[in-house]
Protein backbone atom coordinates (compact mmCIF):
# COMPACT_ATOMS: atom_id res chain seq x y z
CA UNK A 1 0.00 0.00 0.00
CA UNK A 2 1.31 3.50 -0.82
CA UNK A 3 0.65 6.66 1.09
CA UNK A 4 0.66 10.26 -0.06
CA UNK A 5 2.16 13.14 1.83
CA UNK A 6 -1.37 14.39 2.37
CA UNK A 7 -1.98 11.30 4.49
CA UNK A 8 1.09 12.02 6.57
CA UNK A 9 0.50 15.71 7.15
CA UNK A 10 -2.62 15.09 9.17
CA UNK A 11 -2.18 17.07 12.37
CA UNK A 12 -1.71 15.12 15.58
CA UNK A 13 -4.54 16.54 17.69
CA UNK A 14 -4.56 19.96 16.04
CA UNK A 15 -5.40 21.33 12.65
CA UNK A 16 -2.65 22.11 10.19
CA UNK A 17 -2.12 25.81 9.99
CA UNK A 18 0.43 26.06 7.24
CA UNK A 19 -0.81 27.91 4.18
CA UNK A 20 0.06 26.78 0.67
CA UNK A 21 1.35 29.35 -1.78
CA UNK A 22 1.56 28.70 -5.51
CA UNK A 23 5.07 28.65 -6.92
CA UNK A 24 6.14 30.89 -9.75
CA UNK A 25 8.91 28.56 -10.82
CA UNK A 26 8.13 28.25 -14.53
CA UNK A 27 10.35 30.54 -16.49
CA UNK A 28 12.31 31.55 -13.41
CA UNK A 29 15.53 29.95 -14.58
CA UNK A 30 16.29 33.01 -16.69
CA UNK A 31 17.40 35.56 -14.10
CA UNK A 32 20.26 37.96 -13.35
CA UNK A 33 23.62 36.45 -12.46
CA UNK A 34 24.21 35.78 -8.78
CA UNK A 35 26.63 37.63 -6.58
CA UNK A 36 30.23 36.56 -6.73
CA UNK A 37 30.82 33.65 -4.40
CA UNK A 38 33.55 33.61 -1.76
CA UNK A 39 36.07 30.79 -1.84
CA UNK A 40 34.34 27.41 -1.77
CA UNK A 41 34.32 25.25 1.32
CA UNK A 42 36.42 22.17 0.76
CA UNK A 43 34.52 18.91 0.39
CA UNK A 44 33.81 17.50 3.85
CA UNK A 45 35.04 20.59 5.72
CA UNK A 46 33.37 21.62 8.92
CA UNK A 47 32.64 19.14 11.70
CA UNK A 48 30.36 19.77 14.64
CA UNK A 49 26.94 21.16 15.37
CA UNK A 50 25.36 23.25 18.09
CA UNK A 51 28.21 22.60 20.50
CA UNK A 52 31.91 21.88 20.17
CA UNK A 53 31.37 18.31 21.41
CA UNK A 54 28.64 17.51 18.90
CA UNK A 55 29.90 15.04 16.28
CA UNK A 56 27.23 16.14 13.80
CA UNK A 57 26.26 19.35 12.03
CA UNK A 58 22.98 19.77 13.89
CA UNK A 59 20.65 21.76 11.64
CA UNK A 60 17.07 22.49 10.62
CA UNK A 61 15.45 23.07 7.24
CA UNK A 62 14.68 26.77 7.25
CA UNK A 63 11.19 26.78 5.76
CA UNK A 64 10.00 24.08 8.13
CA UNK A 65 10.00 26.92 10.71
CA UNK A 66 8.58 29.78 8.65
CA UNK A 67 8.74 31.38 5.21
CA UNK A 68 10.21 34.47 6.91
CA UNK A 69 13.89 33.70 6.41
CA UNK A 70 15.10 36.29 8.90
CA UNK A 71 12.94 34.87 11.66
CA UNK A 72 13.83 31.28 10.74
CA UNK A 73 17.55 32.05 11.03
CA UNK A 74 17.09 33.92 14.28
CA UNK A 75 15.23 30.97 15.80
CA UNK A 76 17.80 28.48 14.50
CA UNK A 77 20.73 30.48 15.84
CA UNK A 78 19.48 32.07 19.05
CA UNK A 79 16.71 29.76 20.23
CA UNK A 80 18.02 26.41 18.97
CA UNK A 81 21.70 27.30 19.36
CA UNK A 82 22.61 26.01 15.89
CA UNK A 83 25.55 26.87 13.68
CA UNK A 84 24.11 25.16 10.58
CA UNK A 85 20.94 25.51 8.53
CA UNK A 86 19.56 23.71 5.48
CA UNK A 87 18.15 25.86 2.67
CA UNK A 88 15.04 24.84 0.71
CA UNK A 89 12.82 27.90 0.21
CA UNK A 90 12.00 31.29 1.65
CA UNK A 91 9.59 34.17 1.18
CA UNK A 92 7.14 31.75 -0.46
CA UNK A 93 9.63 30.91 -3.22
CA UNK A 94 11.75 27.88 -3.94
CA UNK A 95 15.44 28.57 -3.38
CA UNK A 96 16.16 28.14 -7.10
CA UNK A 97 13.69 30.94 -7.87
CA UNK A 98 15.41 33.64 -5.83
CA UNK A 99 16.68 36.64 -7.77
CA UNK A 100 20.07 38.23 -7.14
CA UNK A 101 18.76 40.77 -4.63
CA UNK A 102 17.00 38.05 -2.64
CA UNK A 103 20.14 35.91 -2.64
CA UNK A 104 22.13 38.89 -1.37
CA UNK A 105 19.60 39.48 1.42
CA UNK A 106 19.67 35.81 2.37
CA UNK A 107 23.46 35.91 2.64
CA UNK A 108 23.30 38.96 4.90
CA UNK A 109 20.80 37.21 7.15
CA UNK A 110 22.99 34.11 7.38
CA UNK A 111 26.05 36.18 8.23
CA UNK A 112 24.11 38.17 10.84
CA UNK A 113 23.07 34.96 12.56
CA UNK A 114 26.45 33.24 12.11
CA UNK A 115 24.90 30.30 10.27
CA UNK A 116 26.57 28.05 7.70
CA UNK A 117 24.67 26.14 5.04
CA UNK A 118 24.63 22.34 5.11
CA UNK A 119 23.34 21.91 1.58
CA UNK A 120 21.06 23.18 -1.16
CA UNK A 121 17.85 21.19 -0.57
CA UNK A 122 16.82 21.40 -4.19
CA UNK A 123 13.85 19.79 -5.98
CA UNK A 124 16.19 18.32 -8.61
CA UNK A 125 14.63 15.31 -10.40
CA UNK A 126 11.41 15.52 -8.39
CA UNK A 127 9.45 15.23 -11.63
CA UNK A 128 7.88 12.46 -13.71
CA UNK A 129 10.19 10.19 -15.68
CA UNK A 130 9.36 10.85 -19.37
CA UNK A 131 7.53 8.11 -21.20
CA UNK A 132 6.64 6.09 -18.13
CA UNK A 133 2.98 5.42 -17.25
CA UNK A 134 1.68 7.53 -14.40
CA UNK A 135 0.92 5.58 -11.21
CA UNK A 136 -2.70 4.68 -10.62
CA UNK A 137 -4.54 6.81 -8.10
CA UNK A 138 -1.66 9.21 -7.61
CA UNK A 139 -2.53 12.05 -5.25
CA UNK A 140 -1.15 15.53 -4.68
CA UNK A 141 2.46 15.68 -3.46
CA UNK A 142 4.20 18.54 -1.68
CA UNK A 143 6.62 20.28 -4.04
CA UNK A 144 7.66 23.17 -1.76
CA UNK A 145 7.04 25.93 -4.30
CA UNK A 146 8.85 24.09 -7.11
CA UNK A 147 7.29 23.59 -10.53
CA UNK A 148 10.15 22.66 -12.84
CA UNK A 149 9.52 20.10 -15.58
CA UNK A 150 11.83 17.38 -16.90
CA UNK A 151 13.22 19.56 -19.69
CA UNK A 152 14.37 22.13 -17.13
CA UNK A 153 16.34 19.73 -14.95
CA UNK A 154 19.74 20.37 -16.52
CA UNK A 155 19.24 24.11 -16.09
CA UNK A 156 18.06 23.52 -12.55
CA UNK A 157 21.21 21.57 -11.74
CA UNK A 158 23.35 24.41 -13.08
CA UNK A 159 21.38 26.82 -10.92
CA UNK A 160 21.88 24.63 -7.85
CA UNK A 161 25.62 24.48 -8.42
CA UNK A 162 25.64 28.26 -8.72
CA UNK A 163 23.68 28.59 -5.47
CA UNK A 164 25.96 26.11 -3.72
CA UNK A 165 28.94 28.26 -4.66
CA UNK A 166 27.28 31.43 -3.40
CA UNK A 167 26.12 29.90 -0.11
CA UNK A 168 29.47 28.11 0.35
CA UNK A 169 28.25 24.55 0.62
CA UNK A 170 29.56 21.48 -1.18
CA UNK A 171 26.24 19.55 -1.20
CA UNK A 172 23.16 19.51 -3.42
CA UNK A 173 20.12 17.35 -2.61
CA UNK A 174 18.25 15.51 -5.38
CA UNK A 175 15.63 12.80 -5.89
CA UNK A 176 15.11 10.08 -8.48
CA UNK A 177 11.76 11.02 -10.03
CA UNK A 178 8.20 10.44 -8.89
CA UNK A 179 7.57 6.85 -7.91
CA UNK A 180 6.44 4.45 -10.63
CA UNK A 181 4.26 1.39 -10.11
CA UNK A 182 6.99 -0.57 -11.88
CA UNK A 183 10.37 1.13 -12.13
CA UNK A 184 12.31 -1.89 -13.42
CA UNK A 185 11.99 -1.00 -17.15
CA UNK A 186 13.31 2.51 -16.45
CA UNK A 187 15.75 1.98 -13.57
CA UNK A 188 18.90 1.75 -15.70
CA UNK A 189 18.05 4.99 -17.52
CA UNK A 190 17.23 6.72 -14.23
CA UNK A 191 20.59 5.64 -12.84
CA UNK A 192 22.30 6.96 -15.96
CA UNK A 193 20.69 10.36 -15.36
CA UNK A 194 21.83 10.39 -11.73
CA UNK A 195 25.32 9.29 -12.75
CA UNK A 196 25.49 12.09 -15.32
CA UNK A 197 24.36 14.66 -12.73
CA UNK A 198 26.97 13.43 -10.25
CA UNK A 199 29.68 13.81 -12.88
CA UNK A 200 28.58 17.37 -13.58
CA UNK A 201 28.65 18.12 -9.84
CA UNK A 202 32.13 16.62 -9.54
CA UNK A 203 33.47 19.15 -12.03
CA UNK A 204 32.48 21.86 -9.52
CA UNK A 205 33.67 19.90 -6.46
CA UNK A 206 30.10 19.29 -5.34
CA UNK A 207 28.50 16.25 -3.75
CA UNK A 208 25.13 15.09 -5.08
CA UNK A 209 22.89 13.78 -2.29
CA UNK A 210 20.09 11.41 -3.27
CA UNK A 211 17.26 11.55 -0.74
CA UNK A 212 15.23 8.43 -0.12
CA UNK A 213 11.68 9.72 -0.48
CA UNK A 214 8.52 7.63 -0.26
CA UNK A 215 6.93 9.41 -3.23
CA UNK A 216 10.00 8.78 -5.40
CA UNK A 217 11.62 5.65 -6.80
CA UNK A 218 14.13 5.30 -3.98
CA UNK A 219 12.14 5.25 -0.75
CA UNK A 220 13.82 2.78 1.62
CA UNK A 221 17.23 1.75 2.82
CA UNK A 222 16.97 -1.39 0.72
CA UNK A 223 16.29 0.62 -2.44
CA UNK A 224 18.95 3.20 -1.57
CA UNK A 225 21.58 0.49 -1.14
CA UNK A 226 20.83 -0.82 -4.62
CA UNK A 227 21.17 2.62 -6.21
CA UNK A 228 24.43 3.38 -4.39
CA UNK A 229 25.80 0.06 -5.63
CA UNK A 230 24.79 0.89 -9.21
CA UNK A 231 26.28 4.39 -9.05
CA UNK A 232 29.72 4.16 -7.40
CA UNK A 233 30.73 7.79 -8.03
CA UNK A 234 32.47 8.98 -4.87
CA UNK A 235 30.59 12.29 -4.92
CA UNK A 236 27.21 10.54 -5.19
CA UNK A 237 26.00 10.04 -1.64
CA UNK A 238 22.79 9.41 0.26
CA UNK A 239 20.62 11.87 2.14
CA UNK A 240 19.42 9.21 4.58
CA UNK A 241 15.87 9.88 5.75
CA UNK A 242 14.64 7.18 8.16
CA UNK A 243 11.29 8.97 8.47
CA UNK A 244 10.57 8.64 4.76
CA UNK A 245 11.48 4.96 4.84
CA UNK A 246 9.28 4.31 7.87
CA UNK A 247 6.37 6.17 6.27
CA UNK A 248 6.21 3.61 3.48
CA UNK A 249 6.23 0.67 5.90
CA UNK A 250 9.95 -0.11 6.02
CA UNK A 251 12.04 -0.44 9.20
CA UNK A 252 14.82 2.11 8.65
CA UNK A 253 16.91 1.16 11.66
CA UNK A 254 18.38 -1.31 11.99
CA UNK A 255 17.07 -3.14 8.90
CA UNK A 256 17.49 -0.52 6.18
CA UNK A 257 20.54 1.19 7.64
CA UNK A 258 22.53 -2.04 7.95
CA UNK A 259 22.40 -2.45 4.17
CA UNK A 260 23.87 0.98 3.50
CA UNK A 261 27.57 1.65 2.91
CA UNK A 262 28.20 4.00 5.83
CA UNK A 263 30.86 5.95 3.97
CA UNK A 264 28.26 6.91 1.34
CA UNK A 265 25.90 8.66 3.77
CA UNK A 266 26.45 12.39 3.32
CA UNK A 267 23.42 13.90 5.04
CA UNK A 268 20.64 12.81 7.40
CA UNK A 269 17.08 14.14 7.76
CA UNK A 270 15.29 13.76 11.07
CA UNK A 271 11.56 13.34 11.61
CA UNK A 272 9.40 10.66 13.15
CA UNK A 273 6.23 8.76 12.30
CA UNK A 274 3.46 6.94 14.15
CA UNK A 275 1.19 4.24 12.83
CA UNK A 276 -2.50 5.11 12.93
CA UNK A 277 -5.33 2.64 13.68
CA UNK A 278 -6.13 2.40 9.97
CA UNK A 279 -2.59 1.19 9.27
CA UNK A 280 -1.45 4.41 7.63
CA UNK A 281 1.30 6.61 8.97
CA UNK A 282 1.39 10.18 10.28
CA UNK A 283 4.29 12.46 11.11
CA UNK A 284 5.29 12.94 14.74
CA UNK A 285 7.90 14.88 16.75
CA UNK A 286 11.34 13.26 16.74
CA UNK A 287 11.58 10.68 19.51
CA UNK A 288 7.85 10.10 19.89
CA UNK A 289 7.28 7.70 17.01
CA UNK A 290 8.27 4.24 15.86
CA UNK A 291 11.80 4.99 14.60
CA UNK A 292 14.70 3.86 16.79
CA UNK A 293 16.45 7.21 16.63
CA UNK A 294 18.59 6.43 19.69
CA UNK A 295 20.02 3.39 17.93
CA UNK A 296 20.36 5.29 14.67
CA UNK A 297 22.28 8.18 16.22
CA UNK A 298 24.60 5.79 18.05
CA UNK A 299 25.26 3.91 14.82
CA UNK A 300 26.06 7.10 12.93
CA UNK A 301 28.47 8.19 15.64
CA UNK A 302 30.17 4.77 15.68
CA UNK A 303 30.61 5.00 11.93
CA UNK A 304 32.40 8.34 12.27
CA UNK A 305 29.59 10.20 10.50
CA UNK A 306 30.09 13.94 10.97
CA UNK A 307 27.82 15.61 8.45
CA UNK A 308 24.37 17.08 8.91
CA UNK A 309 21.65 15.80 11.20
CA UNK A 310 18.92 18.11 10.00
CA UNK A 311 15.41 18.45 11.39
CA UNK A 312 12.71 18.22 8.72
CA UNK A 313 9.72 18.67 11.02
CA UNK A 314 6.71 17.91 8.75
CA UNK A 315 4.58 17.30 11.87
CA UNK A 316 2.16 20.17 12.44
CA UNK A 317 0.43 18.99 15.60
CA UNK A 318 1.31 22.12 17.58
CA UNK A 319 -0.83 24.21 15.23
CA UNK A 320 1.85 26.19 13.38
CA UNK A 321 5.09 25.26 11.63
CA UNK A 322 7.15 27.28 14.13
CA UNK A 323 5.51 25.85 17.25
CA UNK A 324 5.70 22.33 15.84
CA UNK A 325 9.37 22.72 14.91
CA UNK A 326 10.20 23.97 18.40
CA UNK A 327 8.65 20.86 19.93
CA UNK A 328 10.33 18.55 17.44
CA UNK A 329 13.73 20.18 17.98
CA UNK A 330 13.31 19.58 21.71
CA UNK A 331 12.56 15.96 20.91
CA UNK A 332 15.58 15.71 18.62
CA UNK A 333 17.97 17.07 21.26
CA UNK A 334 16.44 14.87 23.98
CA UNK A 335 16.86 11.82 21.75
CA UNK A 336 20.48 12.71 21.07
CA UNK A 337 21.05 12.93 24.83
CA UNK A 338 19.46 9.49 25.29
CA UNK A 339 21.97 8.24 22.74
CA UNK A 340 24.78 9.74 24.83
CA UNK A 341 25.42 12.56 22.35
CA UNK A 342 25.55 16.21 23.39
CA UNK A 343 24.61 18.77 20.75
Amino acid sequence: MSYSRRDFLVAMGAATAAASVTSKALGALARPALLSAPAEMAVGEGVGGAGMSCPFRLAVINDEITQDFGRACEIASKDFGLSWIELRGMWNKNLADLDSSEVAEAKKILEKNKLRVTDIASPLFKVDWPGAPLPKGRQHRDEFHAAFDFKQQDQLLDRCIELANVFQTDRIRCFDFWRLDDQKPYRAAINDKLREAAARCAKSNKILLLENEMDCNTATGEEAAAVLHAIPNKNFMLNWDPGNAAAIGSTPYPNGYELLPENRIGHCHCKDVVRKPDGKYAWAPVGSGIIDWVGQFRALKRAGYHYAVSLETHWRGAGTPEASTRISMQGLKATLQKAGITC
